[in-house]
């Protein structure tokens, strides 16, 4: 019989201690969205970046991070009206009544840096590789896209930070956002977002959110995505890109393929030319088309069909442009709100 060997194993506990405010809070259950957004996640971003305060409160700074991610989802109450749904659960438990005033120093006691932190933390794909719609082949698909019609209240500060843009008749009414977002196109979920001023061009946005690609991905992009510098940029990072070229974009023929399509060049990346002549029916009947073109990394014709990869951008549209349009029919309310 052979003799057995016996590890014992150490296990050691770490206590980790936080001071709170007194009262309702203490536990830091803030209504429903501490399900989902851990307190202890929110306590983290506030200590990593100094945005606990120095004194306890009765409005404690996490409480601040839970009011602004309530004012995201309920753009239209104003601040007393968020409150009231955000702490909804909690009645009878003596809770602050806060004044509007008071909400709004406290959401600028909280500052910007912890909703960033948090944010780059909870950002990222969702999707399983079993997940429908999230992979083409071996590659998650993700999308570049933005917009630059998110209007901010016309206040001097807004205006020193974002100008006003030019428009026929002078300048627009107010101050506008440009936001540049990269989506996982499955789910519709951020990896990542910049925004700022409209002065900072749509490509410059997106290249601020190139260190997200990798190999594993497939990145969908419309014809303003097309300057060969930067499919260049796109391809260094390992990504595959499937992008539409713009009309004036004369790509040369180094070799035709079976399938109709044709390998050229662009920014120095070799890259699949597939063309296609699209037609739009409306419901009067009236009919309209043109050339729709794609140019791809993905050089195999044979793993993957001309026929595929239009139908793969056609989707790109649906999951992320009508995504946009939902969310932008409530932009409006949802940023004129802020004060």
């Amino acid at each position: 019989m052979r003799p057995q060997s016996v590890i014992s194993a150490a296990v050691t506990t770490i206590t980790t201690v936080i001071t709170v405010a007194a009262g309702v809070f203490a536990p830091g259950h803030v209504g429903e969205l501490t399900r989902i957004v851990p307190f202890e996640l929110v306590e983290a971003v506030l200590e990593e970046t100094g945005g606990q305060g120095k004194r306890l409160r009765l409005l404690p700074s996490r409480v601040g991070v839970y009011f602004v991610l309530a004012m995201c989802l309920f753009p239209r109450p104003g601040y007393l009206g968020v409150w009231a749904k955000l702490t909804a659960a909690l009645g009878g438990l003596g809770l602050a009544s806060p004044s509007a005033k008071g909400l709004r120093e406290l959401r600028r006691r909280v500052g910007v840096a912890p909703l960033k932190a948090l944010f780059e933390t909870l950002a990222g794909p969702l999707g399983q590789p079993p997940t429908p719609g999230v992979r083409f082949g071996r590659y998650r698909t993700v999308a570049f896209d933005g917009c630059k019609s998110l209007k901010v209240p016309d206040t001097a500060r807004n205006r020193a930070w974002l100008g006003k843009m030019k428009a026929s008749l002078g300048q627009t009414g107010y101050p506008v956002i440009q936001l540049m977002t990269l989506v996982e196109t499955g789910t519709r979920a951020l990896l990542g977002a910049g925004f700022g001023t409209t002065g900072t061009g749509e490509l410059d946005w997106a290249r601020k959110l190139l260190h997200l690609l990798d190999a594993t991905m497939l990145v969908l992009m419309d014809r303003g995505f097309d300057a060969a510098e930067f499919l260049a940029e796109v391809a260094a990072t390992k990504a595959q890109f499937l992008v539409r070229l713009t009309a004036a974009r004369r790509p040369p023929v180094l070799a035709r393929l079976p399938d109709g399509s044709f390998i050229s060049l662009i920014g120095g990346v070799k890259v699949r030319i597939i063309a296609a002549e699209v037609t739009v029916t409306c419901h009067d009947g009236t009919r309209y088309g043109g050339t729709y073109r794609l140019a791809t990394t993905l050089l195999d014709h044979r793993r993957y069909p001309a026929q595929a990869l239009m139908t793969l951008y056609h989707e790109r549209w649906v999951r992320h442009e009508v995504a946009w349009s939902e969310w932008n029919s409530q932009k409006e309310d949802r940023l004129m709100s802020v004060t």
